[in-house]
């Protein structure tokens, strides 16, 4: 079904039906067609996870929103064992995505110096050499180049465990474990526990090093507020450095190719872009509005109590998953929200969710797309698909949508 067929009907289940979710594999990043129709009508929404069962699907952006920052909506609840979930493992009940309250701000405030507007800014040189340097190489090898495996990945990866203090000949491997933790159907959950204690144990063996040859990456500063300052515990000190590669490798690596293929399929933004990079860092807000990088949206919250929710009782125990995708396109919130407009202000779009679980590294994931963006447009100006739109591969099986790869010439 199309999403002009989806908005032209009702609600497109019946009452008290619980259709599995996500609804439909991803159809590359376009919206899910039912999203409109159940915002306008059901927006919260009776549906079963492929795990634990069933929740309720928020698709409105205020109540997508409630649930981020109302803290009676619990992410500690929802990873408790049989809960409602998307992957077939959850994530540790010690990692910064699944504690809250006075736990969950101590690790944050332990992260969070690193990611200071102002040490974003004095890291933008360190950005934009890594940018310069690949670019340099893909110029050198000469068209046609794959933007994901010569550009956006080993781009990302170079940020994230150069802030973390990964050297520069490991950093390979966390494409494959980032793949794993993130994934739905691609590995069995086997496969997934194997990959997850490979990179754990790794991370283990970088924590040894800071403690006999101490550094000053993030890495060797967890070690410090762990061994000198006791606010760590042992596996929260891995679980922070985990959960850090993870977040900060994926938005970056994903969405630079993102952007680009939706830019492409609209040349006349792209051109303006081109003539004009004054735009860029409003562009990259809406980019981050306009393009769904989750094929399952947000992490699912339990309500702790009682709550009212989208004219609904959630009870207490009960799941809720927040749609940061369908809230994205709510017309109370944006006006033509199907619409790509690269001058939008305001921009409240939750990309990087809202509250306190709130995305650390927001601040450093919209430096690195702005300066990536920014560059290719500077050094390409005539940057261009290599292959028709149906020859590009696109990732399955995980909770990120994208391309495995893109070819491009200039």
């Amino acid at each position: 079904m199309t999403g002009t067929e989806a908005s032209g009907r009702g609600c497109p289940f019946a009452a008290g039906e619980a259709p599995a979710y996500p609804f439909h594999a991803p159809d590359r990043l376009e919206p899910d067609p039912y999203w409109e129709p159940l915002r306008r009508e059901q927006p919260l929404q009776r549906v079963t996870l492929p795990y634990g069962g069933e929740a309720w699907l928020a698709t409105r952006y205020q109540d997508v929103r409630k649930v981020f920052t109302d803290r009676r909506f619990s992410r500690a609840l929802a990873v408790a064992p049989g809960a409602p979930r998307f992957l077939p493992h959850q994530p540790p009940p010690d990692a910064v995505l699944s504690v809250e309250g006075p736990d969950h701000a101590r690790l944050r405030r332990l992260v969070g110096k690193v990611f200071t507007p102002r040490r974003v800014e004095e890291m933008r040189p360190l950005i934009q050499r890594t940018a310069d340097g690949l670019l340099d190489a893909m110029e050198e090898i000469g068209p046609p180049a794959d933007l994901v495996e010569d550009f956006s990945l080993p781009f990302a990866v170079a940020m994230i465990c150069e802030l973390l203090g990964v050297p520069p000949e490991d950093r390979k491997r966390f494409c494959t474990w980032s793949d794993a933790l993130l994934t739905t159907t691609a590995h069995t959950p086997a496969q997934v526990r194997d990959y997850m204690m490979q990179m754990h144990d790794y991370l283990g063996g970088l924590v040894a090093q800071r403690r006999v040859r101490p550094t000053d990456d993030l890495i060797g500063a967890l070690v410090t507020a762990r061994d000198e300052e006791d606010r760590l515990t042992e596996g929260e000190l891995v679980r922070l450095a985990e959960a850090i590669l993870i977040a900060g490798y994926e938005t970056s690596a994903s969405q630079i190719p993102n952007f680009v293929y939706t830019l492409f399929r609209r040349p006349e933004l792209l051109e303006r872009l081109r003539a004009d990079h004054g735009l860029i860092p409003d562009a990259v807000e809406e980019l981050l509005r306009f393009v769904p990088i989750g094929t399952v949206d947000g992490f699912p919250r339990t309500a702790a109590e009682d709550v009212e929710l989208g004219g609904v009782l959630v009870r207490a125990g009960e799941t809720v998953v927040p749609s940061m995708g369908a809230g994205n396109r709510d017309p109370e919130v944006f006006s033509r929200p199907d619409e790509l407009d690269l001058t939008r202000r305001p921009n409240p779009h939750l990309g990087f969710g809202a509250g306190p679980h709130h995305c650390l590294g927001s601040q450093l994931a919209r430096a690195e797309l702005q300066i990536a963006l920014t560059t290719l447009l500077r050094r390409y100006p005539g940057l261009r698909p290599a292959v028709p739109e149906e020859n590009l591969s696109w990732k399955a099986g995980l909770m990120v949508r994208g391309l495995h790869t893109m070819p491009v010439t200039w």
